[in-house]
């Protein structure tokens, strides 16, 4: 099923006011010029019932040559090791230049993130109905707070390079590698250390479920590796990339995933679609932004464990992955929007409301107010699948509604600290507005969403 047609006419209008906009990084007249290495971290310390106690720790090292590109950098390094107690975690490195190679942009990325709870709420949006009681250990309905989870462990590999074409115009070449295994929740393991009242129930999920209905093939249900080549055109003229304040940043992207070069059935080919775009409301304060995305398959079949993907010219934190969660729709469930095709966009106003040099750091606060949408517009095949089970109705009406589907949405706020432009705090709250996408969402992390 095809529903491009009723993504919301709002965010497919915006596409026409593709204004001009100023060329290269804008520095304000009351900041400190910053040259050599900078240094930005965090540390990573929260509790989980389930998952333990994570610990850890990011850190963000910008090298700004003689600071005559500021607040362009020539290198940035990102290093994140994060692990929970009970085996979750994110072990990440992330190199971005454009130094490196004379004229040419390169990003290499290398994680590894192992998931004992990754969220799978099923695909295409609200036909697979969401039952949150099932969740709730006080609830008369309880089956497992793990219902809608399955274990996920993720390495990655990512090697990116972009050149000019012309003015604002540079082509994008890339290859990934991703090795991905995926299982039922490990309970065993969550339960080690619990009292026999906190523990979880051992049942199956709704991962088990649709293996065992063949929803999710056998020759998937563990995942596999895989191999994709990327090639693309941007368009860019932002006047700063960490924050814009006027500018466009456009992209077409094929991504190529050859059967000879991974484990699966029959290889894939998607086509990535993004565009955003940055006005001025109040010079150096307040500015609004937009983004319109676009990921669909349009030839092959994708396996279920790459449906969740999303694939950008440039990564803004370890997951790329939706829609649903801090990186697509804030304050929606993490992945709950999952389909062979999704549309989304994003309209948010930011504003710098405090600017100060503090610790010989150049420093702004500011805060954002957003709308984020998003639907599946190409179906990942349930209902074929569902016709052949000897499923009785009242089973069938507790996971599936078929036809359901429309735009999930979700409004929010937040609050980001940044300094000297690039490392830059964030802090998001979002409210789902349909309770079949939950409640609400409140990330910390780093950098703008777009």
């Amino acid at each position: 099923m095809n529903r491009l047609p009723q993504l919301p006419l709002l965010f497919l209008a915006l596409l026409i006011f593709l204004s001009p906009a100023a060329v290269g990084q804008s520095v304000d007249s009351t900041e400190k010029i910053k040259t050599n290495w900078n240094l930005g971290g965090l540390p990573v310390v929260s509790y989980d019932s389930d998952l333990g106690f994570q610990f850890g720790a990011l850190v963000n090292l910008y090298h700004y040559g003689d600071g005559s590109r500021y607040p362009r950098y020539d290198h940035s390094l990102y290093f994140e090791a994060s692990w929970f107690t009970k085996g979750s975690g994110i072990f990440r490195f992330y190199y971005d230049s454009q130094k490196l190679i004379k004229g040419v942009r390169v990003s290499a990325d290398v994680s590894y993130i192992p998931d004992q709870t990754y969220s799978f709420y099923g695909f295409n949006g609200y036909e697979a109905v969401y039952q949150h009681d099932w969740e709730l250990s006080d609830s008369p309905e309880y089956k497992s707070r793990v219902f809608y989870r399955q274990k996920r462990e993720f390495f990655r590999v990512k090697l990116d390079f972009q050149g000019t074409v012309t003015g604002h115009l540079r082509w994008l070449a890339g290859v990934n590698f991703f090795h991905i295994y995926t299982t039922s929740v490990d309970v065993e393991r969550l339960n080690r250390g619990k009292a026999e009242d906190k523990k979880l129930p051992d049942v199956p999920g709704l991962y088990d479920k649709y293996t065992e209905w063949g929803i999710i093939p056998a020759s998937e249900a563990n995942g596999g590796w895989l191999t994709n080549l990327k090639l693309g055109f941007v368009f860019d003229s932002r006047d700063n990339e960490p924050n814009p304040m006027k500018g466009i940043w456009s992209e077409v992207i094929l991504i190529s995933a050859p059967k000879p070069t991974s484990n699966m059935a029959e290889g894939f080919m998607k086509l990535v679609v993004t565009h955003r775009q940055y006005f001025t409301l109040i010079k150096s304060r307040l500015s609004f932004a937009y983004r319109l995305g676009l990921v669909t398959t349009i030839s092959g079949k994708a396996p279920y464990y790459v449906e969740p993907i999303m694939y950008m010219s440039k990564m803004n934190g370890a997951y790329s992955e939706g829609l649903g969660g801090a990186k697509t729709l804030r304050g929606i469930l993490r992945n709950r929007v999952v389909g062979d095709g999704v549309g989304y966009g994003n309209l948010e106003f930011r504003w710098k409301f405090f600017k100060a040099y503090w610790l010989n750091q150049n420093f702004y606060f500011a805060l954002n107010a957003f709308l984020d949408a998003g639907m599946v517009i190409k179906d990942y095949d349930v209902e074929n699948v569902v016709q052949t089970l000897n499923l009785t109705p009242e089973e069938e009406k507790q996971y599936f509604d078929f036809g359901a589907e429309k735009p999930h949405t979700t409004l929010g706020g937040g609050l980001h600290i940044a300094m000297n432009q690039n490392f830059i705090l964030s802090m998001n709250f979002g409210k789902a507005l349909n309770p079949q996408d939950g409640n609400t969402g409140f990330y910390i992390g780093l950098n703008f969403l777009f």
